[in-house]
């Protein structure tokens, strides 16, 4: 009789677990490189490599705009591809809990089919592990993604004085979404998640400008202002960013605005940030807007000599602040 709920039989590396594979997993996921079913992957990769990492701890797992699978699989594509990567490949680890209801992780595997197949990339190596009920919070997810080198190069040593700073899309609503989701008799607004795969526009960006794209950078855990803060800390540039240039839905502005957070610290997980030439920008942001995930890029600031290691947010009435790192944790577990 089919069981509802994951129990410890599933890890045992036994029946149960060979069903689990063989029921839930290879009819979503399966290719000829997983379903060999081995302990690794061979794969035909003979050019210089991008390898990347991540473990996802999202809670609650489905939100509005995604959900832990779709995150699994974008996080790490993306991870990819700010490095310069082409992704092809993912490995894919489940750690479970007892008791969790099968049919969510259905929905997580079908997530994580669809997220897989939209961003090109083949799930061809994982693991499954089942811990005692009230050891975990229902699902954990580890992925590592294997790319290919496209755009080589990419550091923030690279940036130089008068370089563009482009921000691929609104900011902050990914961690805005979770947040309202933990919370939902916090506040109500319409806000979604901005998950997905920046794999187009970033390779975009690579082949059209080369050289002239100095770095890429997904502003996840910390935001914007985090991100921005570890290009230039300990150099001797500065970035300004124009506020009144820096997009922000109204929705994500409001819920902030009431709660006393600052978007420019909210995460991000289908956003990137991307510094490129002067005389490049326009092109760049062009560019992006040929994508529906970053047609509402925006050039945000300038690299300058002033204020070295400082990144200053100029207002509208002409006054600055300085922005430093993210101090503490303004939402954990946020991916």
């Amino acid at each position: 009789m089919a069981e509802n709920i994951i129990t410890l039989d599933y890890g045992s590396g036994g029946l149960k677990s060979s069903r689990l594979i063989a029921e839930k997993i290879l009819p979503k996921l399966g290719n000829s490189a997983l379903s060999q079913l081995g302990d690794a992957a061979v794969l035909p990769v003979t050019e210089n490599i991008v390898f990347s990492t991540d473990s996802f701890v999202v809670t609650p797992r489905f939100f509005p705009g995604g959900d832990i699978g779709k995150l699994c699989v974008c996080g790490t594509v993306n991870d990819v591809c700010m490095a310069g990567g082409d992704p092809w490949y993912l490995s894919l680890s489940f750690i479970l809990e007892e008791g969790l209801p099968m049919e969510e992780l259905e929905r997580i595997i079908d997530s994580i089919a669809k997220a897989a197949a939209e961003a090109g990339v083949q799930i061809v190596t994982g693991d499954t592990k089942v811990v005692e009920k009230g050891t975990g919070d229902g699902i954990y997810i580890n992925t590592t993604g294997i790319g290919v080198l496209h755009t080589p190069g990419l550091s923030p040593g690279n940036i130089r004085p008068g370089d563009a700073v482009i921000v691929s899309g609104n900011i902050g609503d990914h961690g805005t979404a979770v947040m309202l989701a933990r919370n939902s008799n916090l506040l109500q607004a319409d806000v979604s998640s901005d998950c997905g795969s920046v794999k187009d526009p970033a390779l975009a960006l690579g082949t059209a400008l080369g050289g002239d794209l100095r770095v890429m950078r997904d502003p996840t855990r910390g935001g914007l202002g985090t991100t921005l803060n570890e290009f230039i800390e300990g150099t001797r540039l500065g970035i300004e960013l124009q506020e009144k240039d820096i997009p922000v839905s109204p929705s994500v502005n409001m819920v902030c605005e009431l709660l006393g957070l600052d978007p420019l610290y909210c995460a991000c997980e289908g956003r990137f940030i991307a510094v490129v030439a002067k005389e490049r920008a326009e092109e760049a942001l062009h560019i992006l807007k040929g994508f529906e995930i970053s047609k509402d890029a925006r050039i945000i600031g300038s690299v300058t000599e002033d204020h070295p290691g400082k990144l200053v947010l100029r207002t509208p009435f002409g006054g600055g602040r300085i922005i430093g790192k993210l101090t503490g944790a303004q939402l954990p577990r946020i991916c």
